[in-house]
């Protein structure tokens, strides 16, 4: 955090009252003696399905894991295509990478940052398998449609719900639309482990199976390996550390959103200021409170004269990464998510940030516009 008066995140507020209930955990876990795949994978895993809204959670030892499982298990390889937002975390775009499958870059709706079902209609050729909407920041994206036109173009979706724990389109959680979905608790997700985790959710059962096996070195019995499998388990540890987190998911969604519209109020009126959109019919998990100006640099330079510190989500566009140069993109190749990396701006949100330290930041960009943008 550093000399900051408001820093980006802090997990005090979180973290501070669960001590006891983490220290409890740790002594339950220490005197059961087993470290593996033991029954609080298990407690997690069935609780985390139920609260999606799946048949089956598949824990796994990170995000980036639970991306790659679910590609695998879907069979996706050399000489597919799977279509990806062009403005998400590299990670998306890693895990096809793994699979040799082709990466099909599409730009998102301008508005809301997300994939939009027209969107990836123009994308789709014969050898599209499938395709992974990013709930990006939290903000969900549009569900129903995608899976129409998945429906209609024999499309496997993979839904990356990494920032997005909680969110949904009216009753539905997201992470429970597509095929096989992943999900993250690195641990500055909104449900977040203390080190790395992650989970697989699905209502397919022979996709759950062949997810459990992938996980464990391709194994179901111990020493008989059916397939190649991967070290990708879920920590026992971890998993009794998300046990205890859990059940406050939804009282922290509250938190965020009331954070969320006390941003919403206090940046309404200012001219050029884009904030956050809307769910219609849903909820916003609030992963991240981003908003967009074209006067980003020097705003952020200003905050943190200000002693506000904040962030950019995400400064470089994966086809602008060395790691993806053999495709050959220019650099202009997807001018909304350049656009979107040039613009946006992360504000300081997170459980326990005080009104008055919220109302600093607010009162901070107000300035910034009366001085520099009237």
């Amino acid at each position: 955090m550093g000399s900051y008066a408001v820093p980006f995140l802090d997990f005090s507020g979180i973290h501070g009252p669960l001590r006891e209930e983490f220290g409890q955990a740790f002594q339950a876990f220490l005197e059961r003696q087993w470290y593996v795949l033991g029954s609080e994978v298990s407690r997690f895993e069935s609780d985390y399905a139920q609260y999606i809204g799946q048949g089956h959670s598949i824990g796994v030892g990170s995000g980036m894991a639970a991306l790659h499982l679910a590609l695998i298990a879907q069979g996706i390889g050399p000489g597919d295509q799977v279509i990806v937002p062009a403005n998400t975390y590299v990670a998306t775009w890693l895990a096809v990478a793994y699979t040799g499958a082709e990466l099909v870059p599409v730009d998102p709706d301008p508005w809301t940052a997300n994939l939009s079902a027209s969107g990836i209609q123009r994308a789709i050729s014969d050898r599209t398998k499938a395709v992974i909407p990013v709930h990006l920041y939290g903000m969900p994206c549009p569900m129903p449609e995608i899976m129409d036109l998945a429906r209609q173009k024999n499309l496997i979706v993979i839904e990356d719900n990494a920032q997005a724990h909680g969110a949904r389109l009216g009753t539905k959680m997201t992470g429970s639309f597509g095929h096989a979905n992943a999900h993250s608790f690195y641990p500055t997700k909104i449900l977040g482990a203390l080190g790395e985790a992650g989970a697989i959710t699905t209502d397919d059962d022979g996709i759950a199976g062949q997810l459990r096996m992938l996980r464990n070195y391709g194994q179901r019995e111990r020493y008989q390996n059916e397939v190649i499998g991967y070290n990708y388990r879920l920590d026992e540890l971890q998993a009794a550390l998300l046990n205890v987190k859990l059940k406050y998911l939804d009282v922290w969604l509250e938190e965020r959103h009331r954070l969320a519209a006390r941003y919403d109020q206090g940046l309404a009126d200012l001219p050029g200021l884009r904030l956050p959109p809307e769910v219609k019919d849903g909820r916003h998990a609030y992963y991240l409170y981003v908003i967009h100006t074209d006067q980003r640099e020097a705003l952020q330079v200003w905050l943190k004269e200000k002693r506000i510190e904040t962030i950019v989500h995400y400064p470089i566009p994966p086809h602008r990464q060395q790691a993806f140069a053999k495709y050959g993109w220019p650099e202009a190749a997807f001018p909304v998510a350049n656009q979107l990396a040039s613009s946006c701006l992360s504000l300081p949100l997170y459980i326990g940030l005080s009104e008055e330290k919220q109302q600093s930041v607010i009162d901070a960009i107000q300035e910034f516009w009366r001085r520099y943008q009237s």
